[in-house]
């Protein structure tokens, strides 16, 4: 076969190089960025049960992974309002809950929460919206 020859008398082949080159470099760059903002670790994964009675709120892990304490965070909302101070974790004594929280939220308990352990903190009633019945 005879190459092919433009008008000017130029292949096209150093055009065809360039093109190569930069599909090559793009593709490159996607395949390193893909790699490096893959998670190295699954979160963990455990199932939790939620009981809340006046100013006590408790949470049961009741299977799946063990959670590390210190990367956990609690939310608390009342009547779909966040309370101005959300608790700590862990915590002993924290503004807006009553001091000595127990399980794996008291700062003095273990580092990971496991499958059977319940960990219960209380609202303290200065604050502004506190769960109630029926809230």
């Amino acid at each position: 076969m005879s190459p092919v020859v433009r008008r000017d008398g130029r292949g096209i082949a150093p055009v065809a190089g360039v093109l190569l080159i930069a599909i090559t470099v793009v593709l490159a760059g996607g395949v390193a960025t893909a790699t490096l903002d893959a998670p190295s670790d699954p979160p963990p994964s455990a199932v939790l049960s939620l009981s809340a009675t006046d100013d006590r709120v408790s949470i049961y892990h009741r299977g799946g992974d063990p959670i590390d304490v210190a990367a956990a965070t609690v939310r608390v909302r009342v009547d779909g309002e966040p309370l101005d101070e959300q608790p700590p974790v862990p915590f002993f004594s924290a503004t807006g809950y009553r001091p000595g929280p127990t399980g794996p939220f008291n700062a003095a308990s273990g580092d990971t929460w496991r499958a059977g352990d319940t960990a219960t903190f209380r609202v303290a009633g200065t604050t502004r919206r506190s769960p109630r019945a029926g809230r």
